[in-house]
């Protein structure tokens, strides 16, 4: 079998050294990544300059461009075979609830949602590398087992580990997403030349926690796994906007 591996952190990230080393004796792995960390680049493309793959010492791909970059020329003519799943990351740092309408890390694993296999997206809920180990274990384990899996064509698998060693790990759990509230204001900042700018602040404080949500799994000490669909359509709103719609033409 053939993996292609891609992250948002960067090619030369620790989490996607560690995840290679935990795949490659299991698949012919083939790892194509952003030369910089792209993190929070949900599923962009770029399409305004040419995409230049760069082969590094390690053997892996490093392109100037998105995650999501990476999976569709990874899939679509980059490599000479074409790769039968995709595995993204391991993530330094959570993608929880809303985390991954933003997150390059699950938005790589959606663009491989056409091989026909489950696409996993993983992470440490650190930026500490300490714990890294633990969830290359976890993502040998899953992957190894995908041919078991019973799920609709186009699932992604969104897997986020705790920052725990090992043999502290409780077990894994079969969770939904959670909720943030809004996010903290940008924070305004002027330049020593005076030039005022913005940064984009921190993700807001949890609102949806909850049992059964990915928050609270990795909170008590488990692994959660969330099922992610492609499909956004709302199909419960559909009665109201019938109704709504008829008074207005």
């Amino acid at each position: 079998m053939r993996i292609l591996i891609a992250n948002d952190d960067g090619v030369y990230a620790p989490g996607l050294a560690v995840l290679y080393d935990a795949l490659a004796d299991y698949a012919e792995c083939k790892v194509v990544a952003p030369i910089q960390d792209m993190s929070g680049a949900s599923s962009a493309l770029t399409l305004d300059r040419p995409l230049h793959p760069v082969s590094m010492p390690n053997g892996f791909i490093g392109l100037n461009g998105s995650p999501t970059d990476c999976v569709h020329l990874g899939l679509n003519g980059l490599l000479e075979e074409t790769p039968d799943m995709v595995v993204s990351g391991i993530n330094l740092g959570a993608n929880l609830g809303d985390d991954v309408l933003y997150s390059g890390t699950v938005a790589a694993a959606i663009e491989g949602r056409f091989t026909g296999r489950p696409a996993f997206a993983f992470s440490l809920v650190s930026r500490s590398t300490e714990n890294l180990p633990t969830a290359a274990h976890i993502a040998r384990l899953l992957v190894e087992k995908h041919d078991q899996l019973e799920v609709p064509p186009r699932t992604v698998l969104s897997v986020n580990v705790p920052n725990l060693p090992l043999d502290h790990i409780r077990g894994i759990q079969l969770t939904r997403l959670g909720h943030r509230s809004r996010a903290k204001p940008p924070v305004k900042q002027a330049n020593p030349r005076g030039k005022e700018g913005y940064w984009i602040s921190v993700a807001g404080d949890v609102e949806d926690g909850g049992p059964g949500t990915d928050f609270h799994a990795v909170m008590q000490g488990y692994v959660s796994i969330t099922p992610l669909q492609l499909d956004r359509t709302f199909h419960e709103a559909f009665n109201g906007l019938e109704s709504w719609l008829e008074n207005v033409l």
